[in-house]
């Protein structure tokens, strides 16, 4: 009988955890041709979401736990999914119920097919509001453009993957992770379905705008140097604008006798050189950051409690 793991990171899940138990009951009782494994990470909550799965485990031995000494985000807890996951597939999906336990079989049986990589895409994106979803479509039109590696849109992380795709991502150690990205790097044999996402069944996102904005430019430094040859080709344009300059002016003086307005046109182009300086400057910050961050070569989290073992 092969056995299937499903992943569910969890932070502040008290609220949903026991109506997330009640689906997936429902789920496994509808498909016995499975062993079933469900892995919990608990991604440092502050509310009683440890407690509820130290009782989960206890009433039930599918269910496995494991709780990170803080939180870590969301991606990291991610991580310590794969390394502990023991099923011959893993699903991973979120513990608010936005993403539908009744998907599930259709995921296995694509699976059952050959498929390694079995990812849901949202139908539509009505229940962000309008700016985030005028926002998220640019982002990954550019994200397109600027990488090598095909990041696919409106998909996140609500996916079935094969062991040979734990087994490889397993081997991705990067402290700052962008797993959508990883997802489309890896390879193997993908499979699409389609998925229309429920509203949250308790509690909140813990997804800020801020976040957001920070996972966006890991998606950039992560899988692409375009912020780098923006920031070369921005160099060139300017010096070359700026020897055109030179050249009307001075032919303007020296033919036309026409005077150059001094104090105005050196603040301008002050200004103008320093603001693109630092514009430099900061997006080189942002890939030595990670370099720095990188080299210290820390663990990508750390285990306070679990109930199992590491195989």
């Amino acid at each position: 009988m092969r056995k299937v793991t499903i992943l569910i990171p969890c932070f502040n899940e008290e609220q949903s955890l026991p109506l997330l138990d009640a689906k997936l009951k429902e789920l496994m009782a509808g498909n016995p041709g499975y062993a079933w494994e469900i892995l919990l990470v608990n991604d440092g909550s502050r509310d009683h979401t440890l407690d509820i799965l130290r009782e989960l485990a206890r009433t039930d031995s599918r269910y496995k736990y494991i709780s990170l000494s803080r939180n870590f985000g969301k991606e990291n807890a991610m991580l310590a999914g794969f390394d502990y996951a023991s099923g011959d597939c893993m699903v991973i999906m979120d513990a608010d119920l936005q993403h539908p336990p009744h998907c599930i079989p259709e995921m296995l049986k694509y699976w059952e097919e050959g498929y390694e990589d079995v990812y849901a895409r949202r139908k539509d994106r009505d229940t962000d509001g309008w700016l985030r979803r005028k926002l998220s479509y640019q982002y990954y039109k550019l994200l397109q453009k600027a990488t090598s590696v095909d990041i696919l849109p409106n998909v996140g992380d609500f996916r079935l993957l094969d062991r040979k795709c734990i087994d490889a991502l397993k081997q991705l150690r990067e402290t700052e992770r962008y797993t959508k990205g990883m997802y489309c790097w890896i390879g193997f044999r993908k499979k699409e379905i389609e998925f229309e996402v429920a509203e949250r069944v308790a509690g909140q996102s813990s997804f800020s705008f801020g976040k957001l904005v920070k996972l966006a430019l890991q998606g950039f430094t992560s899988f692409s140097t375009a912020p780098l040859k923006f920031a070369t080709w921005l160099g060139i344009v300017v010096s070359a604008v700026s020897f055109l300059l030179m050249l009307i002016h001075l032919v303007k003086a020296l033919i036309y006798g026409d005077p150059v307005a001094g104090f105005p046109t050196l603040i301008t182009v002050i200004l103008m050189l320093g603001g693109i300086q630092l514009l430099c400057l900061g997006i080189m910050g942002e890939y030595l950051g990670r370099i720095f961050n990188e080299t210290k070569r820390r663990p990508v989290y750390l285990i306070g409690e679990t109930n199992i073992e590491k195989a």
